[in-house]
């Protein structure tokens, strides 16, 4: 099975970039859509952004449309989300996810998850 690491989190200020990576393990990872989800401490998970297997379809939640940027390279494996003009509340730890079914905004439908990487936010 297909492993997966973010990397690039950390401390930022309001208004800055970050770009998130998620590496995988595997080839595989090419046949699979990729989605960012975000989980704030004591909330809900919060899907951000979907892309299918070839990047040809991508989908993002209202709350971060213009500001993140999902993308994916499949000769080397990896997923990006780039985030600009980052505010407090998007402090969360940031998770990719893979779903052999297809892009969804469907939490339940991704079956392989990275151990998240926090993004701290400070105004």
């Amino acid at each position: 099975q297909v492993r997966l690491v973010e990397s690039g989190g950390g401390p930022v200020q309001a208004g800055n970039s970050l770009r998130l990576s998620c590496g995988a393990d595997d080839r595989a990872f090419r046949g699979y859509a990729m989605g960012w989800f975000r989980q704030a401490t004591g909330k809900e998970y919060e899907f951000l952004a979907s892309i299918n297997w070839n990047g040809a379809s991508i989908t993002y939640a209202d709350s971060v449309k213009g500001r993140f940027t999902i993308l994916r390279d499949n000769v080397y494996n990896t997923g990006y989300l780039y985030m600009d003009d980052l505010k407090p509340g998007d402090t969360a730890v940031y998770f990719c996810a893979l779903s052999p079914r297809g892009e969804s905004s469907d939490r339940s439908r991704y079956t392989i998850w990275g151990p998240g990487t926090q993004v701290t936010v400070s105004s």
